[in-house]
């Protein structure tokens, strides 16, 4: 694991100090819990009801938080929800394996609760995942899509091991040191994970019920249910949407050549490589991510696909 070294006017290793209340600090912003079906689900929220939908899904063991950067900018445009999927957060934690349909469920009755038959929807991650599938089997509910270094298209034992062995450490034990490791595994500068960042999870983790959560929510990893829920180049070659594949050169669960592969099955797919990040490029990168992302969603990229 990285060291920090704090300066004396608060800076980490260089890095100006931030934190999650400083990211959201102008921002016009709610945070609260939406009952969806039968899904509690946690959020932020930031736009107003007048604009189109977007839904911001983060990976696993993450929270809304991932998105904290880039409200802002998004909510000029759009109704922004960045949710806690269940099992995640504080969102309901369901006492069985979680897989895709049922984070699939979970997007679909948000919409609904919303009162919005159709959204943009952006995943990371496990996110992403998620995302493909809503696109792939409801076609009619999705806008524009953003797959950003999504998980679904890999099978990737040492990644899988790693994960699950990081996440359910810090569920275990969320001592500062584990809960920073898993972290740390998200950037491509680990320096860039805050003690504020830390804490906003180490909160989560130390819920009650988080140790049984985590179990749930790391069902993908495990090889025979990951297999069931991957999707297939067929899959893929059925998303309708208009599809942005983002991928990062130091990304820690797959190669760009991942990225390509799925942006050219994808009929209305493009990819967009982000340089020197890692698995959370919107909170690593925030501008350029905020710029590629809103001329995708706004259509201001149309003529270059």
């Amino acid at each position: 694991m990285s060291e920090q070294v704090i300066e004396s006017d608060g800076s980490i290793n260089g890095r100006p100090y931030t934190s999650v209340w400083d990211d959201l600090a102008e921002v016009e912003f709610s945070q609260g819990f939406l009952q969806a079906g039968p899904y509690r689900t946690r959020y932020l929220h930031a736009g107003s009801k007048d604009k189109p939908l977007l839904l911001m899904l983060h990976g696993v063991t993450g929270h809304a938080e991932a998105y904290a950067r880039n409200l802002s900018a998004h909510a000029e445009h759009f109704n922004v929800y960045a949710i806690d999927f269940i099992g995640h957060g504080y969102s309901v934690k369901p006492e069985h394996p979680l897989e895709i349909k049922h984070y699939v469920e979970q997007v679909l009755a948000v919409m609904d609760a919303l009162g919005y038959d159709k959204a943009h929807l952006s995943g990371e991650s496990l996110g992403g995942w998620t995302a493909a599938r809503l696109a792939q089997l409801h076609p009619e509910r999705v806008d524009r899509v953003v797959l950003n270094t999504m998980g679904g298209t890999m099978v990737n034992p040492k990644v899988m091991e790693r994960l699950y062995t990081l996440s359910m450490e810090a569920a275990k034990d969320p001592s500062w040191e584990r809960v920073k490791a898993r972290l740390e595994w998200l950037m491509a500068d680990p320096t860039m994970v805050t003690p504020d960042l830390i804490r906003t999870r180490q909160r989560i983790f130390e819920q009650d019920d988080w140790p049984m959560a985590c179990e749930m929510n790391m069902a993908l990893q495990d090889l025979e249910t990951r297999k069931r829920n991957m999707l297939s180049d067929d899959d893929l070659r059925q998303i309708q949407a208009p599809a942005m594949v983002l991928w990062t050169t130091k990304d820690p669960s797959g190669p760009v050549d991942e990225g390509a592969r799925i942006a050219d099955l994808i009929p209305n797919g493009r990819l967009q490589v982000m340089e020197n990040c890692g698995h959370w490029p919107q909170y690593e990168d925030t501008e350029t991510f905020n710029r590629l992302h809103l001329d995708f969603l706004l259509g201001r990229s149309d003529s270059e696909a």
